[in-house]
């Protein structure tokens, strides 16, 4: 059995490549990760629960990071991730709280003048946007060593209860086009609570959407296997796009 088709304990919190274990069989087997899909942070390359995703659309490789909803003892170690990935987009589809649940720590800086402290960078809140159905957040980081500066667009999805399907696949739509528009470099971040289930949809769908846009063929229980592979447990939640859905944004309704 190969590594992919086992599953890995990773603990909530970035550990090294040596502290990791292979559950299989009931038995702790020691294991060195090089699979693709691991996520390196830092120089002592741990890892947090997140998974490259990288997906094939014609000659394009499509890549993304599936992440765990951040939580306070992981915070910091996603923000480093967001970093040393060069990703300026985050989609985030969960709320923080939901059926009374925490979900999802309140990573992001809030108001204008209140930078957010982590052990390595302070994050501003440059500009922001809400609409009805998704948040835009323009967030600068600043390295605190080096004075460096990088800026992240984080795009919070509002309308996809947790275990249900979003209230309008054309807003879903809207916000994958805003979130294709904006992005520039780096993987696209996406993250709900566990990392599989909605991120794993939204993926999935912009798979499928750039298949349209190339007028290439569509195998979806392919494309959910290839993500399966990558990410055990990705997509729990059945969602319909219809034709009239997949359309342009309109311009000059957004920030840039």
């Amino acid at each position: 059995m190969t590594l992919r088709a086992c599953f890995i304990y990773l603990e909530l919190f970035v550990v090294p490549r040596h502290n990791l274990f292979l559950l299989y069989g009931g038995n702790q087997k020691r294991c060195i990760l090089d699979d693709k899909t691991r996520v390196p942070v830092g120089e002592n390359e741990g890892y947090i629960n997140v998974s490259y995703i990288r997906m094939k659309v014609g000659t394009e490789e499509l890549l993304y990071i599936s992440a765990q909803g951040p939580l306070p003892g992981t915070q910091d170690n996603f923000w480093q991730m967001v970093w040393e990935n060069k990703s300026d987009v985050i989609a985030m589809m969960t709320q923080e709280v939901e059926r009374g649940r925490v979900k999802c720590h309140k990573y992001w800086p809030e108001k204008l003048d209140v930078p957010k402290e982590t052990s390595r960078y302070q994050l501003h809140l440059d500009n922001y946007q809400m609409l009805g159905y998704f948040h835009i957040k323009v967030i600068k980081m600043v390295e605190k060593e080096s004075g460096d500066i990088q800026f992240v667009k984080h795009l919070k999805f509002t309308t996809w209860p947790d275990h249900g399907t979003p209230h309008s696949s054309e807003q879903l739509v809207c916000f994958m086009r805003y979130m294709r528009t904006v992005h520039a470099k780096g993987p696209i971040i996406v993250h709900c609570s566990a990392g599989m289930s909605r991120s794993g949809v939204l993926i999935c769908t912009d798979v499928i959407l750039s298949l349209i846009e190339k007028d290439l063929s569509i195998n979806v229980s392919g494309i959910v296997k290839e993500m399966r592979l990558q990410r055990h447990g990705m997509i729990q939640t059945k969602v319909s796009i219809s034709g009239h859905s997949v359309r342009m944004l309109p311009s000059g309704e957004y920030i840039n």
